[in-house]
């Protein structure tokens, strides 16, 4: 499989979809507890849709597509699990509906 994963995580970047908009409106600029966080990073063959390199956490924003990826999304997982990472999912209508309580969750996992 050859795909040019820097110019998909561009695409990725440029078509963000309004959950990921809004959480990285909160994550950007070390805006969350003074934390670095990037987007539509690319860790080994994967993109992660934000990371904290300094604290191994990585934030995924899952759209509907997810519910039937799930094997993927697992496989996906523990290879970035395998790398030191922790990884937190939350789908879209959870981050539109309650950003709070996800930025919380982020801190918490951050500490």
């Amino acid at each position: 499989m050859s795909i040019n994963l820097t110019a998909a995580a561009k695409e990725l970047r440029r078509n963000s979809t309004d959950a990921e908009r809004l959480l990285w409106s909160y994550l950007k600029a070390k805006r969350l507890n003074g934390l670095k966080f990037r987007r539509q990073e690319q860790i080994g063959r994967f993109i992660a849709d934000f990371v904290c390199y300094e604290k191994g956490v990585i934030v995924e924003a899952d759209g509907g597509q997810h519910a039937q990826e799930k094997e993927k999304d697992a496989e996906r997982t523990d290879w970035l699990n395998s790398q030191g990472f922790t990884v937190l999912r939350f789908w879209n209508h959870e981050i539109m509906t309650n950003i709070n309580g996800v930025l919380e969750i982020i801190r918490t996992h951050c500490s």
